[in-house]
């Protein structure tokens, strides 16, 4: 299990003094627990050998040791198909192989989030009353467009934000408190990404629904609802394919919501289509 896992699952049988300490290091994760011991002290108004306890509590060493998981942490962030490519393995049927690690990871998705957090998210992108604005990485944003482009079948006022920083200043004008900002963020996670989020929150109160893996985008520290899936299958290249199957059950599940206003939609959207005026003229 993550540290920052470990700590949250502790905090509510914590010391007054160590959910300080914990609320410190959860709000600047990992980079708090990156300073040195004296100026963690300092910050937190908990004393050195009280911070030592309290890395003994998630398995630690001593404070080195925590710092130690914590840079391997760091590092996992970061890990490129270039530093993965080792651990990936071709036997005789590769695609068998592969199928079945795929498999396993889709298999995973319920683990990862619940039955209850599922429908929990689900009301909350098919709210009407609330306008649902899509964003994902250099990797991961066709997923946001996958999203967007069938939502948008479903229920109006969805939007797919663009990768350029330049016209994202008028979204994040657009976006109100009840609003909801659905981000796609894994390893080799993107700075911009983090501070759009950042700013978001900051500008309107918008509640952000992010996907990630299980070493947490620092956009985390922002987001209403974490939906942290498993990513790595065993070879050089990390895969979506949970986020992906979560995705499709959603847009599934709240489409057959209302199925008789979904598929009102669909036939007025249908009848709009400008290929399907083309085809008529041939």
């Amino acid at each position: 299990m993550e540290l920052r896992a470990q700590i949250e699952e502790l905090e509510s049988a914590l010391t007054p003094a160590e959910r300080k300490l914990a609320s410190t290091l959860l709000a600047d994760y990992p980079f708090a627990g990156l300073q040195t011991i004296q100026t963690l002290a300092d910050k937190t108004g908990v004393s050195a050998p009280s911070i030592t306890r309290f890395v003994a509590k998630l398995g630690c060493q001593g404070y080195q040791d925590f710092q130690h998981k914590l840079i391997g942490e760091l590092k996992e962030w970061h890990r490129s198909p270039v530093e993965l490519h080792g651990k990936s393995s071709h036997g005789a049927n590769f695609l068998e192989a592969y199928v079945e690690r795929a498999s396993q990871l889709v298999r995973a998705v319920p683990a990862a989030l619940t039955q209850v957090q599922f429908e929990r998210i689900c009301s909350m992108v098919a709210d009407e009353r609330r306008a649902i604005y899509l964003i994902g990485g250099r990797i991961s944003d066709p997923m946001a467009q996958h999203f967007s482009r069938h939502l948008r079948q479903i229920r109006r006022d969805v939007f797919h934000i663009p990768p350029d920083p330049e016209v994202w200043p008028e979204y994040i004008l657009r976006m109100k408190a009840r609003d909801v900002f659905v981000v796609f963020d894994f390893r080799r996670y993107q700075p911009r990404l983090e501070q759009l989020v950042r700013t978001a929150r900051q500008a309107s109160g918008i509640e952000v629904l992010l996907f990630t893996d299980k070493w947490l985008s620092p956009a985390s520290s922002e987001a209403t609802e974490v939906i942290a899936l498993s990513i790595d299958n065993g070879t050089a290249w990390d895969t979506y394919i949970g986020a992906m199957v979560t995705v499709d059950a959603m847009i599934t599940h709240i489409s057959e919501r209302d199925w008789n206003s979904t598929s009102s939609r669909i036939r007025a959207w249908d009848a709009l289509r400008l290929d399907k005026e083309r085809k008529s003229t041939k």
